[in-house]
């Protein structure tokens, strides 16, 4: 034991040298923070965001592989829903007619049925010539904006960035409130005015640095982006607090020099700890099978690990510039003692422990029933986006659609009329669109098998030219024995025969007159848009549109129902059935597995972390249990209210919850300890009460307020349950901590004690005689005359076990002990 406390001496040692070569070179670290800041400044607008949920489902999941294969096979034009209101029926069908007449609009479905017209209200589905992520797709769509612009007019669709720019919109207003916040907290729990521009540039920088190295990541999502440096204030505003604090303590007795030096050297491995519980709760997220948790997780750690670099080498030369004026600005604190807290739990010390047990199982029952939704089409937010009210009203006047593709094996029409015949006669289905039931002329379907005079009927072209055309087709498909059987019998799918002989014409092998040449072209172009949609080189599309909700235990089983129908025809095949129903099945079967394994992820890492923290087997039982009641009765909220939550807010708010606010535990277990020995058990809690309560109320009002703000003021369901969680969970902790901790404290000290594997031994036995300087905490006799506190000088024979600190011998020529004292003094000041 010996050698490990002369190791840690040596650490202290280490800590200082760093921490002189930090203070001394602040210039240095000055000009590389600016050029970080600067460099920001240019690459936080090269960061790529990512707005779709369903790009961080597992490559494996259903919903991920059908995207993937349908991105592959088929082209998904741009679409938008167009809803003018206050108009006749005439004047609609009149729009109906420009809107269609337009050339990047290539199919336009309007009619006079209650679907697109009802209340005075018409609804336009309009297809555009262009890919959905192609930019001139969105201009068309401006096109018909503008050729409506004097009806009133509202608009649907998911192209653009439309929602990612109102989040922004709205992050940017969250992060001014939080801002506000931050800045009447510090000067609320301040006790120097100048205090407050350290720690505020401090932040400033870390969270500029932040937003610029996000593009390393390549891509994040639209919830990291919008959440991680409202979170990183929130979370690690207390390292520098800290690191102030001790400053400010160090600077009683040293000069700002070397007052910022002994601080930082003592805050590196104090603020190191702190941080390692919230990265450790972070850590949890990164094995969530939903790909967002990771993304989250390494954000707001990379946020956490450059608030400590801010912290370590950017504010103490800040301390430097600023020292002077911390020192004429001092004012009275304004954080009331709280005495009261430790007499509370001192008198209920046997009362708290008992209910909060209770409450817990309780609250563990309830929150096990809390209502997990996997989409936003079941949530309810306090702000409303422009496009939710829309589609409110669209759904409103015109009911909502269910949608899902079904992917099957390309190349036998007939199975996939006969599938599409079954799944049309199911009541949970209202129809389906596929190649094999879109009429495409005169009755016929696209893919109705035609003879010769079938067609030469249907296009009007002369019966040898259509014999001929078979004829070529069947030597194309090499079919040479319909050829020798005679061509009468003979029969081909409509849209194939229509594209090989458009193609035909094209290659200068058929020559029609204009009238059916203008038939072919249009009969061409319908086609080739289906095709594109509909048919891959490998696969077919269909479109199933349900009567059935996003979400819901009926979906989830009817969404398994159509694989078994479908395998029925397809046997050896994958059907894959992606939509957004699919997406929210798979997120409900990921949520299974992410649920378990982000708690006891998090509570392992958490566990680990106290467990060297407080060398004692007992305390980190105490506070773990502590943190998650408070994360039980947190989500026993919604539960009891029966409000929906979306599930990824859940996950990731208790993994924040038990990284960041076991801290507030932390602080008033470390201080209980240290003070329980020295006084009476009531007088230890009342000082630890008083002594925790400035950080708590600094830190958790922080948390707390960024959370309400985010929770109050986000359109966006997931960002808003995070924000609603995260705000009650903080306010929550804070009482537990506050309020039964200190009980639990007082009961279980003894079974921490008996728990604890931590040996405290002496560093060494100090025989020395003569003039020696005393620097540390030491315990022994001195024979001689003595002079100074703590840090002083002593003449005569010592016996000390050093516990911390040093000795060292000075040579005696006999000066006044007090003269000396006062000579190094006047060094220091130098």
């Amino acid at each position: 034991m010996a050698k490990e406390s002369q190791k840690t001496v040596e650490e202290s040692n280490f800590m200082v040298k760093i921490a002189t070569f930090i203070v001394d070179r602040r210039n240095l670290f000055f000009l590389l923070f600016g050029i970080a800041i600067i460099f920001s400044l240019v690459s936080m607008n090269w960061v790529s965001v990512e707005n779709a949920m369903s790009a961080y489902l597992p490559d494996t999941t259903e919903t991920r592989q059908g995207l993937d294969r349908m991105e592959e096979q088929f082209i998904t034009y741009g679409t938008a829903q167009v809803m003018v209101t206050n108009i006749s029926y005439d004047t609609a069908e009149m729009l109906s007619e420009r809107i269609e007449d337009l050339d990047e609009v290539i199919m336009l479905d309007f009619d006079n049925s209650t679907d697109h017209y009802n209340n005075f209200s018409a609804l336009y589905d309009v297809t555009f010539g262009y890919d959905e992520k192609d930019e001139r797709a969105l201009e068309a769509l401006d096109k018909v904006k503008d050729l409506l612009s004097g009806y009133d007019l509202y608009v649907s669709t998911s192209m653009g960035d439309a929602s990612a720019e109102q989040i922004a919109s709205e992050m940017q207003v969250i992060s001014v409130l939080v801002a506000i916040v931050v800045v009447s907290v510090l000067l609320f729990t301040s006790q120097t005015w100048a205090e407050v521009p350290v720690l505020l540039l401090t932040f400033i920088a870390a969270a500029l640095i932040t937003k610029g190295t996000n593009f390393f990541m390549g891509t994040i999502s639209f919830v990291s982006n919008s959440v991680t440096i409202v979170l990183q204030l929130a979370l690690s505003i207390d390292y520098a607090v800290i690191f102030c604090n001790r400053y400010k303590e160090e600077h009683q007795k040293l000069p700002i020099r070397e007052a910022d030096i002994v601080a930082l050297s003592k805050a590196i491995p104090e603020i190191s700890s702190s941080s390692l519980t919230t990265i450790g709760g972070l850590i949890a997220m990164m094995f969530m099978q939903f790909g967002i948790g990771s993304d989250m997780a390494l954000c707001l750690i990379r946020a956490i690990l450059l608030s400590l670099l801010a912290v370590f080498l950017l504010m103490p030369g800040l301390i430097m510039l600023f020292g002077k004026a911390m020192d004429k600005t001092h004012h009275k604190s304004f954080i009331p003692q709280i005495p009261f807290v430790g007499k509370f739990a001192y008198k209920t010390r046997y009362i708290m422990p008992p209910l909060f047990l209770v409450l817990i199982v309780a609250a563990y029952l309830v929150s096990s029933h809390c209502p997990y939704v996997y989409g936003y089409s079941m949530l309810e937010t306090p702000v409303k986006s422009d496009a939710m009210v829309v589609d409110e009203m669209i759904e409103e006047s015109f009911g909502s659609s269910n949608m899902v593709a079904m992917v099957v094996p390309a190349g036998n029409y007939e199975k996939e009329k006969a599938l599409l015949q079954e799944l049309d006669a199911r009541e949970e289905i209202d129809y389906t669109m596929g190649l094999s039931n879109i009429e495409a002329m005169d009755g016929y379907m696209l893919t109705d098998k035609l003879t010769p005079r079938e067609l030469s009927e249907l296009l009007e072209l002369d019966y040898e030219i259509s014999e001929v055309l078979y004829m070529a087709y069947a030597v194309n498909d090499e079919n040479y024995a319909k050829i020798i059987n005679g061509l009468s019998t003979y029969s081909v799918p409509l849209i194939d025969m229509v594209m090989f002989l458009y193609d035909e014409v094209e290659e200068g092998y058929v020559t029609l007159d204009d009238e059916t040449m203008e038939t072919l072209e249009d009969a061409h172009t319908q086609m080739q848009i289906a095709l594109n949609q509909l048919q891959g080189e490998d696969y077919s599309r269909m479109l199933i549109y349900l009567n059935l909700p996003e979400e819901g235990d009926e979906t989830f089983r009817f969404l398994d129902e159509m694989h078994t129908i479908a395998n029925r025809y397809y046997e050896d095949a994958t059907i894959l059935i992606p939509g957004e129903a699919t997406s929210q099945y798979d997120l409900y079967k990921t949520f299974q597995t992410d649920n378990t394994v982000v708690n006891v992820v998090s509570i392992l890492a958490v566990l680990v972390v106290l467990l060297f923290t407080f060398r004692s087997a007992g305390m980190p039982v105490l506070l773990i249990l502590i943190i998650q009641g408070a994360i039980w009765v947190n989500f026993s909220f919604p539960a009891v209210q029966q409000k929906n939550l979306f599930f990824m807010s859940y996950l990731i708010v208790s993994s924040i919850q038990m990284g960041a606010n076991i801290d507030y535990a932390i602080v008033i277990s470390g201080r209980f300890m240290e003070l329980k020995d020295k006084m009476s058990k009531k007088d230890a809690i009342i000082e630890t009460m008083n002594f925790a309560f400035p950080t708590i109320v600094t830190s958790g009002s922080m948390l707390a307020l960024a959370g309400i703000f985010i929770g109050m003021m986000s359109s966006d369901g997931a960002i808003c349950g995070i924000g609603q969680c995260l705000g009650r969970g903080t306010i929550l902790s804070i009482i537990i901590v506050m309020f039964v901790l200190p009980q639990i404290l007082l009961l279980g000290e003894k079974i921490i004690d008996r728990t604890s594997f931590a040996v405290s031994l002496p560093l060494k036995l100090e025989k020395t005689s003569g003039l020696m300087r005393v620097d540390g905490i030491v315990q022994g006799q001195i024979n001689g005359t003595v002079f100074g506190e703590m840090h002083g000088f002593v003449r005569g024979e010592a016996n000390l076990l050093v516990n911390m600190g040093k000795t060292e011998q000075r040579e005696d020529d006999g000066s006044d002990l007090e003269e000396l004292a006062r000579e190094e003094k006047g060094d220091e000041k130098e």
